[in-house]
């Protein structure tokens, strides 16, 4: 994606520009028709630039789930803590007015919806069929498995799941993602579509739905 090129190499973030290139491709496929997609974990909004620009493409939208106080290796005195992003006045991570910038100089306003707010909480009330979903919010596996399970069930037949750092070796990094991928594949709702550096690309399968009992445990958390 050469149009984003420049842009994206300034926003912060840890996405892999060629796994950038891969969502934009996802996004552009899934949001034909006007067909709604849905990030989780959108932090200053390196993937949104990429999955926007793809929807927009198509027609459709991006909505963009993020509490936007960061996730647990982004807090002071983490792995992954960034100084430019702690709010002085409350003494708490805030990338929401980052990500706000970025939507605004790569012209996104009116193709991307912010929610700012944990993605368990929009899903229990949400009710619009998806095309595609990504997940890259929290890399606990109780954060990523929540937000699995809370957002699987929205994809329509044939619409895309991502899911961003998946390591098979613990060495190269967490594991709470590429479990969940695991169990999607074990599910039978989903078929391997391809896996990319760290991201990994499933496809809904025409039928079944996430057993209202996965979706029970999710629920008692």
């Amino acid at each position: 994606m050469d149009v984003l090129g420049p842009l994206a190499d300034r926003v912060k973030g840890f996405l892999d520009p060629e796994e950038g290139a891969r969502l934009y491709e996802a996004a552009r496929e899934a949001g034909q028709g006007g067909r709604p997609c849905l990030e989780i974990g959108s932090y200053c909004g390196k993937s949104t630039l990429y999955l926007g620009a793809g929807c927009r493409e198509a027609g459709g939208v991006l909505y963009s789930v993020d509490h936007h106080q960061g996730s647990e290796e982004q807090q002071p005195g983490q792995e992954y803590f960034d100084p430019d992003l702690l709010d002085p006045a409350t003494g708490r991570i805030d990338t929401f007015r980052w990500f706000r910038r970025t939507l605004r100089e790569a012209g996104l306003e009116d193709t991307v919806v912010p929610i700012v707010t944990r993605s368990q909480v929009v899903a229990r009330s949400w009710a619009t069929p998806l095309g595609l979903v990504f997940i890259d919010g929290g890399h606990s596996f109780e954060a990523a498995y929540t937000d699995y399970v809370s957002w699987a069930p929205h994809l329509v037949p044939g619409g895309l799941l991502l899911i961003h750092d998946i390591f098979p070796d613990p060495a190269d990094g967490g594991q709470a993602p590429y479990h969940v991928y695991k169990l999607a594949l074990a599910s039978g709702l989903f078929e391997e579509v391809y896996r990319f550096k760290s991201l990994g690309a499933l496809r809904r399968v025409p039928c079944g739905r996430v057993p209202y009992a996965v979706r029970q445990r999710a629920e008692k958390g």
